[in-house]
């Protein structure tokens, strides 16, 4: 079905005009219709994108039987009930992160794609990135000995068309952390093929949030494995550059710009030999997780980011929000 999944997308939303219809299209998919409950701006969207035909209402998304698959990208406070309704009549679906604001509803998401038999992915970008499959490969290799500590510096400054909801809104899910730190966990779960059970933050309020939401955070993850990884993210950041890093007992693994949209950045192997920078073969990040979806539907291999995989960064996300809250250490339980 790669060369004609037809895809609905939930949510008119900024990513998918500017980096998933795009993918959709490049990796043999079509966009077929588009749900915005702002009908003027449902139709603008539709005939800016080229899309044949926009809708109010998810039922009518769903129901459509020349929608294969649906791509969901509104606030996060609508993604269960959304991911549920398109499971139920039998689609595929892609959701952006968080998958929800609990980790019961991200469990119940996922046992609801599992029983229908559809394939279920979270949009998990950065895992996708040359960079990062890179330092996968090398720490598997045993490039750097036992990986040891890790440092994720995911600082941004929140362009000004999407200073919405993510600052003022808390019912929606907004705040730094379930918008950028979550993408810190799932990128050091997959780099470092290894587990955190336990998250220690602070939480800053830096005059962009209101409502009590942190635009950045600073905090800690304890892996099963022993490494703890340290993550600095933000909103407010305008002239930071961001970073990934590995150390481990033999060598450590430094990624320069790697934690963005764009194929870009580096990644240098330093050791006892001095340092390499590893060769890296950059593509879109978008793309790539778009054709693992595709074969996943044909039932070749899974999405690059599964559900499952969705349900530990939220639940991540979560433990860091209540150690910024608490002042505690917090357990990170998925549950699955």
């Amino acid at each position: 079905m790669s060369g004609g999944v037809k895809w609905g997308l939930i949510g008119a939303s900024t990513i998918a005009r500017e980096w998933m219809i795009g993918a959709i299209r490049a990796t043999g998919g079509d966009v077929v219709s588009v749900m915005s409950t702002d009908a003027e701006r449902g139709r603008a969207y539709a005939a800016e994108n080229g899309i044949a035909q926009s809708v109010t209402d998810v039922a009518d998304l769903v129901s459509d039987p020349d929608v294969d698959a649906v791509y969901i990208s509104t606030t996060n406070e609508l993604h269960r009930d959304q991911t549920l309704a398109v499971v139920k009549a039998g689609k595929h679906v892609l959701c952006e992160k968080p998958l929800a604001l609990t980790v019961e509803d991200a469990r119940l998401m996922v046992q609801a794609a599992k029983g229908a038999g559809v394939v279920m992915g979270t949009n998990h970008h950065l895992r996708n990135a040359a960079s990062h499959h890179a330092m996968r490969e090398a720490i598997a290799a045993g490039r750097i000995g036992k990986p040891l500590s890790a440092r994720v510096f995911h600082a941004v400054y929140l362009p000004a068309h999407l200073q919405g909801w993510r600052l003022d809104k808390p019912q929606a899910g907004g705040g730094v952390i379930l918008d950028i730190t979550v993408h810190d966990a799932d990128t050091l779960r997959f780099v470092l093929n290894d587990d955190p059970v336990e998250a220690i933050a602070l939480g800053q309020s830096g005059g962009m949030s209101k409502a009590g939401l942190e635009d950045a955070v600073m905090g800690a993850l304890r892996f099963k494995s022993g490494v703890i990884a340290q993550f600095h993210d933000g909103f407010t950041t305008k002239y930071a550059e961001t970073g990934f890093e590995v150390h481990g007992t033999d060598g450590s693994l430094i990624g320069r710009n790697v934690m963005t949209q764009q194929p870009i950045g580096h990644v240098f192997l330093r050791n006892r030999d001095g340092e390499t920078e590893l060769p890296l073969h950059h593509h879109n990040l978008y793309e790539t997780a778009l054709a693992a979806f595709h074969a996943a539907i044909e039932g070749r291999g899974k999405p690059s980011a599964t559900g499952e995989d969705g349900v530990w960064s939220l639940a991540t996300g979560l433990a860091v929000v209540k150690s910024a809250a608490t002042g505690e250490a917090a357990k990170i339980v998925p549950g699955l």
